[in-house]
């Protein structure tokens, strides 16, 4: 179980795009988030054909095209960003099937379901508007992203 870059980067993406588009009225593009979030432009690329594909943003093609999000801000939890960019926070080896050893599941098999509904859970009660609402200040030149 490990939280990767990409569901880091799909998170600090759609922050970005909360921030920075006026109230989620104009598009921004893919190359605008690359540059202020130092992440690759082709990385981007692929996650936000997930996010799109799990409705967590719109896209807008030719002059003045980019990405808005699809619905408020209070309604885009965090384990969903996650999921739709197919991060796998399951902290059991045999993914929940059961079949940790050939005889069933092992002895901490439950520990790590346990942990893994917990993770789940906690993540699905922050959402988007939570985020921005902790940051100190509106101004997008004021607020700091994490780059871990």
């Amino acid at each position: 179980m490990k939280l990767t870059t990409k569901g880091k980067f799909a998170v600090t993406a759609l922050l970005d795009i909360a921030i920075y588009s006026d109230d989620n009225k104009r598009p921004i593009t893919l190359y605008n988030i690359s540059e202020r979030q130092n992440i690759s432009l082709s990385y981007l690329e692929q996650l936000f054909v997930k996010l799109r594909k799990g409705q967590i943003v719109k896209s807008y093609k030719g002059p003045g095209g980019g990405y808005v999000l699809s619905r408020d801000l209070g309604d885009i939890h965090i384990s969903e960003i996650i999921k739709a960019v197919d991060e796998d926070m399951d902290a059991r080896t045999c993914r929940g099937g059961k079949n940790c050893k050939e005889t069933g599941p092992c002895l901490t098999h439950d520990l790590w379901a346990g942990l893994t509904k917990e993770l789940y859970n906690y993540l699905e009660q922050i959402t988007l508007k939570d985020l921005l609402s902790r940051a100190d200040s509106r101004e997008p030149s004021k607020i700091m992203f994490c780059r871990t």
